[in-house]
């Protein structure tokens, strides 16, 4: 492997104090463009930045991601005020690019969605594809030649902006199916080989339009990348058939693809507390890494300490005077790098980061958070199912979603439906919990932080009792429990103090019969990668133009969740 790829978003999102977190990408909204406060952000990310690329570059990490191409493209159709930010982004960007290459000798890769749009644009070119396909390629030349420092531009065709974004500049998806997606790419790669760039493809999608099932199809995926065979095209590939989750094996299209390829990897966790707690990655890195080992043409391998998930967790990776600590994250970052390109172990990276007094409490730690989370955060037994729905394979959590605990009647049928040995899952989680008291003092023996592992502590106890709810019978007293856990947990982490995890509660009935679960479940989900009959006949097809007749019309009756995060849940029906 000799690429190693980091994301550098971190300084842009340093006193950004909304609510709720896109981070998805940089906040380009929250960016001053002009007068003191303009010109004091913009010294505070120039600082930050250097000292990001300091700490990154000493791991041994080679090259970095930034975001986007959209806000630093310049087009004669874009509107003045457009233009103008534009073009003061271009002037900052080309002095922090500077700073990452000649400095740090780093090199640096552009992130594009397919395909941004301003108002102007979309209504001059909407519905003409090919000149929107033009219009495209030129933001990609005019990108490539005003900044030379770039030495690629990573390609996002599957997601495109979230609901919440409010920027004028959008990202809205454009690709519908392997054919246009191949010649797309074979349009644009002549103009990275001329240049001596590369052209990195994600496979990641939200399951949207018939080249949403890209990341784990292995016909949409040969069928994408028919005929394409250059020194300078990359697949960059999640490690699983889903996001970044655990219980989920090794994405067997790396053996399949016959083109160069990077592995993804998440060290700031989104689903997994986002650095709020240990969630630590070395077992799953040594395990990936043994198996590529059999995968020709790997080239790299890409992690995200920052990028990633819509929640209230505000860490920031490697950044100097950060209120709290980035410990977790860094120890992921570090193991990525240490077993993929040193083909070193957990201990020495721990090792590495910690120092050798420290290290062997740390590691057993880290091994045990390892276990709580697999056995408490997740239900092992609906985690290991293998479900798909449509395009998408369905993730191995469904009572926590980012920054949420879900404790309600819905789940707690759904979950009953797929765990069969319900009795098993409490003993495992129960048992996994007798860990903490341990946990607390190795944290203090290893001078980590301790605060952490208490409120790891804490908020798991409260998915233990929702555990209990979701397989046990219904009992007052437990729902009491419940809600009273839920008064302790908001008093003893205001939301003042700090952004910690919602605990979304309801006791309601949820009126659905067993067996007409089962059936929609027969019917909907399948336990295959390839499609049914009755995937081509329905769930392909007739159930998205059902679910656009029926769908709510007020959107505020659909769960806060569906409707305001990420793309919405529109785009699963396209």
């Amino acid at each position: 492997m000799e690429l190693f790829l980091i994301d550098a978003i971190g300084p842009f999102f340093r006193n950004y104090q909304k609510n709720r977190i896109n981070w998805s990408k940089i906040p380009f909204s929250h960016l001053l463009t002009d007068g003191p406060e303009a010109a004091e952000q913009w010294q505070q990310i120039h600082r930050d930045m250097r000292d990001f690329a300091h700490e990154v570059t000493a791991l041994g990490y080679n090259a970095v991601t930034l975001d986007d191409l959209a806000h630093l493209a310049s087009h004669p159709l874009h509107e003045p005020e457009i233009a103008a930010r534009i073009a003061f982004f271009r002037t900052q960007f080309a002095s922090l690019f500077d700073l990452l290459t000649q400095e740090f000798g780093l090199r640096i890769f552009l992130t594009s969605d397919i395909i941004p749009l301003t108002p102007a644009i979309e209504s001059s070119l909407s519905g003409k594809k090919s000149e929107l396909e033009n219009y495209y390629l030129s933001l990609i030349q005019n990108t490539l030649d005003h900044f030379p420092q770039l030495s690629g531009i990573i390609l996002r065709i599957g997601e495109s902006d979230g609901v919440d974004v409010k920027d004028p500049i959008r990202t809205r998806l454009h690709l519908r199916n392997p054919r246009e997606t191949n010649l797309l790419l074979k349009k644009l790669l002549p103009e990275f080989e001329k240049r001596d760039k590369k052209l990195i493809l994600r496979t990641w999608t939200v399951g949207a339009h018939r080249i949403g099932d890209l990341i784990w199809h292995r016909g949409t995926l040969s069928e994408t990348l028919e005929g394409i065979d250059s020194p300078h095209f990359i697949v960059s590939m999640k490690h699983g058939e889903s996001d970044f989750f655990r219980h989920i094996p090794l994405n067997k299209t790396f053996f399949h693809v016959k083109q160069a390829k990077i592995i993804e990897l998440q060290a700031r966790r989104e689903y997994e507390g986002a650095g709020e707690f240990p969630s630590y990655i070395g077992a799953d890195c040594e395990h990936f890494a043994r198996e590529l080992e059999g995968a020709e043409n790997m080239v790299g391998m890409s992690i995200w300490c920052q990028t990633g998930g819509w929640h209230r967790f505000r860490r920031l990776a490697f950044l100097s005077c950060n209120s709290h600590s980035d410990i977790w994250i860094r120890l992921n970052v570090a193991v990525a790098i240490h077993v993929f390109r040193d083909k070193g172990g957990i201990e020495q990276s721990v090792e590495k980061i910690l120092g050798p007094q420290c290290a062997p409490a740390a590691v057993e730690l880290l091994r045990h958070a390892d276990t709580v989370i697999r056995q408490i955060y997740y239900i092992e037994e609906f985690a290991r199912q293998k479900l798909f729905f449509r395009r998408v394979r369905i993730p191995p959590l469904l009572h926590l979603y980012w920054d949420g605990l879900f404790i309600n009647h819905a789940v707690a049928k759904v979950l009953s439906h797929f765990v069969r040995d319900s009795q098993l899952s409490l003993r495992a989680s129960e048992s996994a919990a007798l860990l903490f008291p341990k946990m607390i003092q190795l944290a203090e023996t290893a001078d980590l932080p301790i605060d952490d592992i208490e409120h790891m502590r804490d908020f798991f106890g409260l998915i233990l009792l929702a555990r209990r709810y979701y397989f046990l019978p219904f009992e007052e007293s437990l729902a009491e429990q419940i809600r009273t856990a839920k008064k302790d947990y908001k008093k003893r982490y205001p939301a003042s103090e700090r952004m910690r995890y919602r605990i979304k509660v309801s006791f309601t009935p949820f009126h659905i019969k067993r067996r007409t679960l089962s059936w929609a479940s027969s019917l909907l989900l399948r336990k295959q990668r390839g499609y049914r009959i009755v995937d081509h006949l329905f769930t392909l097809h007739l159930l998205g133009f059902i679910y656009r007749i029926f769908k709510p019309r007020d959107q505020k009756k659909m769960p806060k969740l569906l409707r305001k995060s990420a793309m919405g849940v529109d785009t699963l029906f396209k």
